[in-house]
């Protein structure tokens, strides 16, 4: 019986114990269970066990400068507020006030003084905590009521070098220990100026009917289908077919999160119509050279994608950041950012905020492609009989290689499902750790 046949015969009724769970991933043959991306059960677990304890991404730091400013996401499906605080600092509260549950903010961004839920007027200060409700005498009379403990939920805080990230585990590990060494690469990004990084443009935002895990796997090294799926947008844009660059291509992975790239320079930055972006990076590369390195030099515009575990993924190459947030099993909010230099001239911040809304947006020439593949590689599990059958992720395995300069594990090649592995590798570490956040 060849890999392929075989069977998960486990009924949707058994429970999600470890065994179980161990059993949809099987790493040494590269082999998936399609239910990862359907079933409900599973997808309340990773609500659990990864959205409400893993770092994630919530904002730039550029986003709210000042004291007041604020942005409304999610962590996972908890709706969550960052607002600077009085103090300057970064707060992230959950969106929910507690008397009622109803959200305390509905703008996307602004600035506020409080946040008000229009249920009982419960009201709290930029830092979350309780300033006072209507009919407020009445709680005088309320055995046991101390304001100072019904503020917002606090999510725990840390940023690097302009990202803004949160979890709801107080007992989490340093945001530095979770990202490691994927910081030397985060560095090719967010350090490559002294002026530091911004968002620019605000903000798009869109859903498709797909399960968040995966566009935030094709980001973490999917380079195998960039010829085929996006190659007659690379003839409109390029005028040529894709194809595998040359030379030094590679696949890194640190605590699941991914990066695959070429030492190629440039190679996703000229994909822009306007080549303003293109001309900046090549202007750049003997100052970068001196703060970075060569290599790291090299694949600054390069082709190249990444994902920070879970859903924060980005294109180092075209600078667009996104995340996946997941709105069940079958549907994932995408929302959208443009990254550049804060020192970098007004023409060149335009040529990328422009290049990234004709390349990966919404209605991009490349992202059309990749949502409608990720929507029918989700809907098609629907089928009984198709949801038993293992997909392959086995492309690559035994490329591992030493490398004296890049860091994390490093596999040779950019066609592979190396990363790939990492990700789900993690994805069922946390799913099989058991036992409640404090």
């Amino acid at each position: 019986m060849s890999l392929s046949e075989i069977h998960f015969h486990a009924p949707r009724s058994e429970p999600l114990d470890n065994a179980r769970l161990r059993s949809l991933i099987d790493l040494d043959h590269g082999l998936i269970d399609r239910r990862i991306f359907w079933d409900q059960a599973l997808y309340e677990l990773e609500l659990e066990r990864i959205f409400a304890r893993c770092w994630l991404f919530i904002c730039h730091e550029s986003q709210i400068p000042n004291k007041g400013d604020f942005v409304a996401t999610s962590m996972g499906e908890d709706p969550v507020i960052a607002c600077c605080g009085d103090d300057g600092n970064i707060r992230v509260l959950l969106n929910s006030c507690p008397h009622r549950g109803n959200r305390v903010c509905f703008a996307d961004e602004g600035n506020t003084r409080q946040f008000v839920c229009n249920y009982h007027g419960w009201s709290f200060a930029r830092d979350g905590s309780l300033l006072g409700m209507h009919e407020e005498g009445r709680y005088r009379e309320c055995v046991g009521f101390e304001k100072k403990d019904w503020g917002l939920h606090k999510a725990k805080v840390a940023t690097y070098k302009g990202l803004v990230f949160a979890t709801f585990d107080q007992e989490a590990g340093s945001l530095d220990d979770y990202l490691g060494d994927f910081r030397w690469y985060l560095d090719v990004l967010l350090d490559n100026d002294p002026g530091g990084t911004e968002f620019i443009g605000g903000s798009l935002t869109s859903q498709i009917k797909s399960n968040w895990k995966l566009p935030a796997e094709n980001f973490a090294g999917d380079a195998y289908h960039a010829g085929w799926t996006h190659n007659s947008a690379a003839q409109a844009m390029l005028g040529a077919s894709v194809s595998t660059p040359q030379g030094e291509t590679f696949h890194v992975n640190v605590n699941g999160h991914g990066w695959e790239f070429a030492l190629d320079g440039v190679g996703n930055v000229a994909t822009f119509s306007d080549r303003t972006a293109l001309r900046y990076v090549r202007s750049r590369q003997a100052e970068i050279i001196k703060r970075l390195g060569e290599v790291r030099t090299k694949m600054v515009g390069a082709i190249s994608s990444a994902n920070v575990f879970p859903n924060f993924s980005f294109l180092p190459g075209h600078s667009t950041f996104r995340v996946w947030q997941p709105k069940g099993p079958h549907k994932t909010e995408v929302r959208v950012w443009a990254l550049v230099n804060k020192n970098a001239p007004p023409e060149v911040k335009e040529a990328y905020r422009k290049g990234v809304m004709i390349t990966f947006s919404p209605t991009g020439v490349f992202e059309c492609d990749d949502g409608e593949n990720w929507e029918h590689a989700t809907n098609v599990n629907s089928g009984f009989v198709t949801r038993q059958r293992k997909l392959h992720y086995g492309l690559g395995m035994g490329s591992d290689v030493d490398h004296e300069e890049l860091k994390g594990n490093v596999s040779a090649g950019m066609i592979s499902d190396t990363n790939q592995r990492a990700f789900y590798a993690e994805w069922l570490r946390l799913m099989t750790q058991e036992g409640q956040m404090s």
